[in-house]
């Protein structure tokens, strides 16, 4: 009769070898993204928005991003500048845009 420890020794020792098989087989099947490269998770995560929130945003097209096949990267620096674009102007560069835009207007006169 086998002594049950080597059993159980065995047993765990095949369960890691197939676990190490799935891990190069999951690495080796999904590409990599570039180093600067963001998934969606981390793009989430980065602009403080849901998931799906960026998933829609995808598809509208409103949000820089690169699809490679079923996968959607980012880079951090094309999030940087696109919320820069989304600036809210405060009343005192209104009012300096205001100023300047009478002040050409009535000088042409």
């Amino acid at each position: 009769m086998e002594n049950p420890f080597e059993l159980i020794l065995d047993r765990l020792n095949r369960i890691e070898n197939l676990l190490s098989t799935q891990r190069t087989k999951e690495s080796v099947g999904s590409p990599k993204p570039e180093p600067g490269l963001l998934t969606i998770d981390q793009a989430a995560k980065y602009l403080c928005l849901s998931k799906s929130t960026i998933y829609k945003m995808t598809a509208e097209r409103s949000i820089p991003h690169f699809k490679l096949s079923k996968r959607i990267y980012f880079k951090a620096q094309d999030l940087d500048e696109w919320v820069k674009n989304y600036k809210v102007k405060t009343v005192q560069e209104i009012d300096q845009e205001a100023t300047n835009y009478l002040m050409t207007k009535y000088r042409r006169k």
